[in-house]
């Protein structure tokens, strides 16, 4: 079964986006979720085996975790990835275990503005000057235009965004408080 995972750094931050196929008439929307979050500033989209994937959350969240309570501040992403992508190459390098059938994208959004790393050795693109509120049509729009019909079943799609949601969250209420106003 072949998904689709995107993620997509803006100037105000991350979006991703997962296509998730709907295989059988007996699937729970919302179920199975590709899309996690590791640390308060910190998500992660998966492509691949969804047990191998829980298995990488469960790292980086530890791996969150620890870094918190040693150091008292939150994991800086380049050290996540750091950390996750050598245990996923520990278990390419022994016979004893197999190695994991998962792509990763992991986004962050700090003080530094976003930043976006993929576990994986093919390559990501990604756009830079976009605003975030673009950043989600522009995923949508790819995930439904790789999704062939003919072939595929139905899918569910799956977003998340790591950004200035405060900002983003607050703009929204407004324009729907507006057009609340213009109905009455």
């Amino acid at each position: 079964m072949q998904l689709t995972a995107v993620g997509i750094r803006g100037k105000d931050g991350i979006v991703f986006g997962v296509e998730k196929l709907v295989t059988s008439k007996l699937y729970e929307a919302g179920a199975n979720k590709r899309i996690f979050n590791i640390d308060r500033h910190i998500g992660l989209a998966v492509a691949g085996l969804l047990a191998d994937s829980r298995q990488i959350v469960e790292v980086a969240r530890e791996e969150a975790s620890n870094y918190r309570f040693n150091y008292g501040t939150a994991i800086p992403l380049k050290h996540l990835t750091d950390r996750v992508s050598g245990y996923i190459h520990a278990h390419t390098l022994y016979s004893s275990v197999r190695p994991f059938g998962v792509s990763c994208i992991l986004g962050s959004y700090d003080d530094e503005g976003p930043v976006m790393y993929m576990i994986d050795p093919s390559g990501v693109s990604w756009m830079r000057d976009m605003p975030i509120t673009d950043l989600v049509k522009e995923v949508a729009k790819i995930i439904y235009i790789v999704h062939d019909e003919v072939k595929d079943k139905n899918f569910e799609l799956e977003l998340s965004w790591v950004g200035e949601t405060e900002k983003f969250a607050k703009e929204a209420l407004e324009e729907s408080d507006d057009s609340d106003e213009e109905e009455l």
